[in-house]
């Protein structure tokens, strides 16, 4: 028997745009890139080409039979610098919202996706507290340009692991390793949440606003002790602390600076969604607190060792994202896997996990699959293929993996075989 999903479920596929559109070279990304921070050497360069070609995967998406595409704006290429507007670049994306909409294909916008303006990160990113009102001024703009095109907006993509791996790991720019930044850049990625929820709201009312958070369960290997006790508190942070702060700020929290009078600033939640992390105690390893996180021994494990392949993670980041009480959205969902080998059975067992969500009473509405095309994956470069259709970064050459017709029998069906 099939299991079915509700009606006007949207099926969609995720993007981004610094990682499709090429050619950013007034990001901060690209300047981490010049600096020779990629792992295998890579460049974005042209990327997957959308910011010339964008059309020919929106053919594709409406050729698997999708309703849905989550994309990115690029701030960068909008203000380029201070106060000045790029006409160009905005008209450039009103098209590219027309042509998915021509196609029947519903957008969710996000507005910061990683990157920032090169003339932002100079005067400290996340950390600088100008950020908050340029960040809202930039919202607000966005949002009237493109009026009724968009019903759907998602402020800030993945900001708790963002900041961590930018201002507290160093891995990614401005590869900061500061607790003192790091503590200023989420006090400001909250209030410039809140503000841009607010600009976003100004200009269309009936306008849905969310963010896009990264969960990731942390699980112990043993039930009971410390592996536990750490594994919880771990968990607590990296996966709900942001999450709480926007939702239920209290004084001398997270939100210390962003009064409790902001709570509810959330329409709904996006949930980005890959694996989770199994926590050991390993007392050889003095420079990670005596942690060791790694897969059990004979999982399935995605290309590089990305990451294991454990869908029972992302039913259980659904329960608990059901206390928020919003609807939720699967926003990102994939796995490198080059030889397609995993990515058919992950695609079916990933929303077996979605529908038994929904028979649990989560309220999840959608779910779009990291991505179309293989893409530029931040530090991995190209060395990493998330794509239903493989791209040749050279020619720009598109080839359907088997997982492509698969999916797109799963949404003009609305349900798993």
């Amino acid at each position: 028997m099939a299991t079915t999903f509700p009606p006007g479920f949207r099926w969609g596929v995720a993007t981004s745009a610094y990682q499709f559109e090429g050619d950013n070279t007034a990001a901060d990304w690209w300047l981490w890139e010049q600096q020779g921070r990629i792992r295998d050497g890579s460049r974005s360069g042209r990327a997957c080409d959308w910011w010339r070609a964008a059309e020919r995967d929106f053919d594709l998406m409406a050729g698997l039979d999708l309703n849905a595409v989550r994309l990115s704006v690029e701030w960068s290429r909008l203000e380029p610098s201070p106060g000045r507007w790029d006409d160009t670049a905005i008209a450039r994306y009103l098209v590219m919202l027309r042509s998915l909409r021509d196609r029947g294909l519903e957008p969710m916008v996000t507005l910061n996706h990683f990157t920032l303006p090169q003339w932002v990160a100079a005067r400290g990113g996340w950390a600088w507290r100008g950020i908050v009102g340029a960040f809202a001024a930039y919202a607000a703009r966005v949002v009237a340009a493109a009026g009724d095109l968009v019903d759907r907006w998602v402020t800030l993509n993945e900001p708790m692991g963002y900041l961590l791996s930018a201002y507290l790991l160093g891995q990614f720019p401005p590869g900061r390793r500061n607790p003192g930044a790091f503590v200023r850049a989420l006090r400001h990625s909250l209030q410039a949440h809140a503000a841009a929820y607010r600009a976003v709201h100004a200009a269309r009312p009936a306008a849905q606003v969310g963010l896009a958070a990264y969960l990731r369960p942390v699980d112990p290997t043993r039930p009971r002790g410390v592996e536990a006790a750490l594994a919880a508190r771990l968990d607590y942070v990296l996966n709900w602390l942001y999450l709480d702060a926007v939702r239920h700020p209290r004084p001398g929290g997270p939100g210390r600076a962003w009064p409790p009078r902001e709570a509810g600033h959330l329409d709904f939640l996006g949930v980005n969604y890959y694996t989770r992390t199994l926590l050991r105690l390993d007392v050889r390893r003095p420079q990670t607190l005596f942690l060791r996180a790694a897969p059990p021994p004979g999982a399935e494990v995605a290309d590089r060792g990305f990451a294991e392949v454990y869908p029972d993670g992302l039913l259980a980041v659904l329960r608990r994202a059901r206390g928020y009480a919003v609807p939720l959205y699967v926003t990102e969902n994939g796995l490198p896997d080059a030889a397609d080998r995993l990515r058919p059975r992950f695609i079916v067992e990933h929303l077996r996990r979605v529908a038994q969500a929904v028979a649990d009473g989560c309220p999840v509405r959608g779910y779009y699959h990291w991505s179309i095309v293989d893409n530029f994956e931040w530090n991995d470069g190209w060395s990493l293929r998330f794509g239903l259709y493989a791209l040749d970064e050279r020619t720009q050459a598109r080839t359907a993996r088997p997982s492509a017709a698969l999916y797109a029998a799963i949404a003009r069906a609305n349900a798993l075989p």
